[in-house]
């Protein structure tokens, strides 16, 4: 009996957990980071405010646990799904900056983009963001590495890694700035995609 409640005070701790990080990440995408409340959080996740501290005991806690808690998810789906694809791909350098164009949509970019702003003027978010920023590279990083072996350590493709990354992130940025329809903004990938396919094939030929 008392392993059956333990079982069911497991499940209820991880039933709250979620229900706060993913009211989180709604709060930071819809609010912006100043606009995440506590206040705010609780209520879209329907808890009570004492569970919210006992799990989270501030803001910046429960804002980065929402963040890491969506990054770990999409890195584990790249090792479950996502490496098979590019894996079994016939345009394999194509399929692979199409996926992390991928990764730079939706929910989880938006939220950690709120969170590099506010991290600019807050040194203590600051350095948590840029451990997180950090973790989410190497997991790339360790895509790649699953590709193509040691080739992914050597300094100059390195090089160019971080700078297709950091294009990416860029075009990415401009969708705030100048919106448009999805047509324009796969134009503008693609664009941006031959480009990064040419510094790509040049470390395989």
């Amino acid at each position: 009996m008392s392993t059956q409640t333990r079982r069911t005070q497991e499940e209820r701790t991880a039933a709250t957990r979620k229900a706060l990080l993913d009211a989180t990440i709604d709060c930071l995408v819809e609010h912006g980071y100043h606009g995440t409340t506590t206040t705010r959080v609780v209520e879209r996740a329907g808890v009570s405010r004492g569970a919210q501290v006992h799990h989270f005991p501030t803001k910046n806690d429960l804002v980065l646990a929402a963040v890491e808690h969506l990054a770990r998810k999409r890195a584990d789906q790249f090792i479950e799904q996502d490496l098979g694809r590019l894996r079994a791909a016939e345009d394999g350098i194509g399929e692979a900056l199409d996926l992390v164009w991928e990764v730079h949509q939706g929910p989880l970019f938006d939220a950690s983009m709120e969170l590099w702003i506010a991290a600019r003027t807050d040194p203590e978010l600051r350095t948590h963001v840029a451990s997180l920023e950090r973790t989410v590279t190497a997991g790339i990083l360790d895509l790649g590495r699953r590709l193509m072996g040691d080739r992914v350590d050597d300094a100059e493709f390195r090089g160019d890694l971080y700078l297709m990354l950091e294009t990416i992130r860029g075009l990415r940025l401009l969708q705030f700035v100048h919106p448009t329809s999805p047509e324009r903004t796969r134009e503008r990938w693609l664009r941006t995609k031959s480009r990064l396919r040419l510094m790509a094939e040049g470390h395989i030929s």
